[in-house]
């Protein structure tokens, strides 16, 4: 992608559920056991949860030096239910990755201190020059991703890789930001359901209000893998 040419958004339909969890689980074995080094990140959400136990069930041989990440966490304990980190529990088990290699978000911080954690984590991956081969993310009915929801998300995630939010359910949440989705080689939204639809035909059309492609713009690859609910033909 050229300097200043907005990236495209290729949008792939899938005319069942289940037929998205298997291509996602097969998309994330071909990323993790890639023989050379790089970073997965995960979206939140409950969405990516069926793909993670697909590819739990057949567990794969983790490429050396593989690390994960999160692309948003709330600011919750690991072992809550609401926890993205604890929902990754049987990909991160199937992986077998050591400890050093998940980067998750320390909620057990304050928010603020949580916040800046992640930011000198991610800061770390960038420094050691570890690419970031794929990135998950989810799609809100609301148009939002990560735990950006709103303008002043973005204004406030300028110059940053990861920022303290407060939701708009009463969480408080830990996101990465445009600046760090934008060091990610390709992006890949994974959406489900019919109140996505509308979120997601904006997307396709990279409108400039919706707040999940203000966040992915600058991204060199974008793809949507969405079931038929989502994306009717």
């Amino acid at each position: 992608m050229s300097p200043g040419t907005p990236a495209q958004v290729r949008v792939r339909r899938f005319a069942l559920r289940r037929d998205l969890d298997v291509a996602v689980a097969e998309r994330l074995r071909c990323a993790a056991t890639d023989s050379a080094s790089s970073a997965i990140m995960l979206a939140g959400g409950t969405t990516p949860g069926p793909a993670f136990g697909l590819l739990a069930e057949r567990p794969p041989r983790a490429a050396p030096g593989l690390c994960i990440l999160y692309s948003d966490e709330r600011h919750v304990p690991s072992t809550s239910d609401a926890s993205n980190y604890h929902l990754s529990l049987p990909l991160l088990q199937a992986l077998a990755l050591p400890a050093a290699q998940v980067l998750r978000v320390q909620t057990e911080l304050p928010l603020e201190e949580a916040a800046q954690a992640y930011e000198e984590r991610l800061q770390g991956l960038l420094g050691e020059k570890l690419p970031v081969r794929l990135g998950l993310l989810g799609l809100g009915a609301d148009g939002h991703t990560a735990s950006l929801f709103t303008p002043a998300d973005l204004t406030a995630a300028c110059g940053r890789l990861a920022i303290p939010v407060q939701r708009p359910d009463g969480r408080a949440a830990v996101s990465v930001t445009p600046d760090w989705l934008a060091q990610v080689e390709e992006i890949l939204f994974v959406v489900a359901g019919s109140d996505k639809r509308a979120a997601l035909t904006r997307l396709a059309a990279r409108d400039q209000a919706l707040i999940a492609w203000r966040a992915v713009q600058r991204c060199a690859q974008i793809e949507v893998w969405a079931d038929g609910e989502a994306w009717p033909p």
